[in-house]
């Protein structure tokens, strides 16, 4: 890292302009924060010897440069971390959770893909040092890369991290992004939150439909929807496919029952705003996209993620959790002879689930 920052710099007058051209530049909140995770080291050390993280081989790699900062980014001595809410006005995210013919998606999906957002930011916010204090070394992140975000946003006064493994703040809840420019300035460091606000609540953990909380602040990965729906790449266990329900990618149970939630506002930001009508689409209609349509329609979107067979997947899931109507059981057997083993395997599971339903009327 190069820093060709003047001497005579007033790093404390340049912390509290940084924040101000963060929020100019449309995050919500901004703290500044060391590279000492020690803590938070231990504790994925432990989370990763459990294997909680199932098939993510990425969170066990590159030795300790996830939780050593300046390993990773040599030179690395402060990191300012920042918020960006995406929640939308109206996500009727309950009201969709309830009817089992939609398909519900997480709502931090619906729009477009925020990594892209929140790295073009902090370049932004990269640019306004540079021309203040001269060249900086720095690199920008948005959880794109082995950075314990939050744990960083924790220690930076952005929130705490709660039971549901969440970072949370008490003016405005869990429904936002985390970013994170990794800086070799001296900058005054703030302090974080003195002590977790979740008390004796457990609302996260009763609620989660797989039980992958193993205990407050611990979550078994291979259980949680986001996992399963997302990240895994083979089939979905059948133990867990009737309760996943219409989860197709995603899930936020956790975040919709947490109390802090009622302080969340909703995003200006446009790019997050939903697209194509994805937050109230049925599973049928998304279940007959074509390749070419799901190429089309996810463009942009963290949704291409789990690709078109993952997709498939994990609709044909939701589609055997759904009432049993002509229109659901068509669509299923358009995809019986799909082209791949695991998509038949899982539309095969779907229809046997209508037959049991049929069965027991």
């Amino acid at each position: 890292m190069t820093n060709t920052a003047s001497q005579q710099t007033d790093f404390v007058l340049l912390a509290k302009q940084i924040k101000q051209w963060a929020r100019e530049l449309g995050f919500q909140d901004v703290g500044i924060t060391g590279i000492d995770l020690s803590e938070h080291e231990v504790y994925l050390k432990k989370w990763l010897a459990n294997g909680f993280h199932g098939e993510m081989n990425y969170l066990a790699d590159h030795g300790n440069k996830r939780s050593r900062p300046n390993e990773l980014v040599p030179g690395t001595i402060s990191i300012i971390s920042v918020r960006m809410d995406y929640l939308p006005g109206d996500t009727q995210a309950v009201k969709v959770l309830q009817n089992s013919s939609q398909a519900y998606i997480s709502r931090y999906a619906l729009g477009r893909d925020y990594h892209k957002v929140i790295r073009k930011r902090l370049a932004k916010l990269a640019n306004k040092i540079t021309d203040s204090v001269g060249n900086f070394g720095y690199r920008a992140f948005a959880d794109s890369a082995p950075v314990l975000e939050k744990a960083i946003a924790e220690n930076a006064g952005l929130g705490w991290i709660g039971k549901n493994t969440l970072v949370l703040n008490s003016k405005a809840g869990s429904w936002f992004f985390l970013g994170e420019l990794y800086t070799n300035l001296p900058l005054p460091t703030d302090p974080p939150q003195a002590t977790k606000h979740c008390g004796s609540c457990q609302a996260c953990l009763d609620i989660c439909p797989t039980d992958a909380f193993v205990g407050p602040y611990q979550l078994d990965a291979r259980k949680c929807i986001s996992y399963l729906t997302i990240e895994l790449k083979g089939s979905i266990p059948e133990n867990l496919r009737s309760k996943i329900g219409n989860r197709v990618f995603g899930c936020d149970d956790c975040q919709l029952v947490c109390p802090w939630n009622k302080f969340a506002k909703p995003t200006q930001e446009t790019d997050f705003l939903p697209r194509h009508t994805l937050d109230s689409s049925d599973l049928t209609t998304l279940f007959l996209w074509t390749e070419e349509q799901f190429l089309t329609y996810t463009e942009g979107s963290p949704i291409r993620r789990t690709g078109y067979v993952g997709w498939l997947r994990n609709l044909a899931v939701g589609l055997g959790n759904a009432p049993t109507t002509a229109k659901v059981i068509a669509a299923l057997k358009s995809r019986l002879n799909f082209p791949n083993e695991m998509v038949q395997e899982h539309v095969s599971w779907a229809l046997r689930q209508h037959e049991i339903k049929t069965e027991e009327r």
